[in-house]
């Protein structure tokens, strides 16, 4: 049973931007706040940002400044918008709830690839 599906990753040039989307099912979004979490190459997945189901928003200090979340509660949608993307944002991106421990079915994620 799918529960979340990434879009939106791809390949950028360095200082770049990037739009993900993300759906979820609407048991799991409704109820909950959302996030992006990342597992670059060799790394674990790590949450980036995340919207609560008021739409206050937070980041970790390597998104702040330059990612943007926001949620749309009646599409069931999860936005993250990348900006100035450095080589280090390399990475599988994946939409879920927050904590994660609320949605066991991971998406496939998305590719996110910083390089000139």
């Amino acid at each position: 049973q799918v529960q979340v599906l990434e879009t939106g990753g791809g390949l950028v040039q360095p200082g770049g931007s990037l739009t993900l989307s993300c759906v979820a099912s609407e048991n799991i979004f409704r109820l909950n706040a959302m996030g992006w979490y990342r597992r670059g190459p060799g790394n674990e997945r790590d949450l980036v940002a995340w919207v609560t189901r008021r739409g206050n928003t937070n980041y970790t200090m390597s998104a702040k400044g330059r990612f943007t979340i926001s949620r749309d509660n009646a599409k069931n949608t999860v936005t993250l918008q990348m900006n100035a993307l450095k080589p280090e944002d390399t990475a599988v991106y994946f939409c879920n709830t927050v904590p994660s421990i609320y949605n066991s079915n991971w998406g496939q994620g998305t590719q996110v690839t910083v390089s000139s």
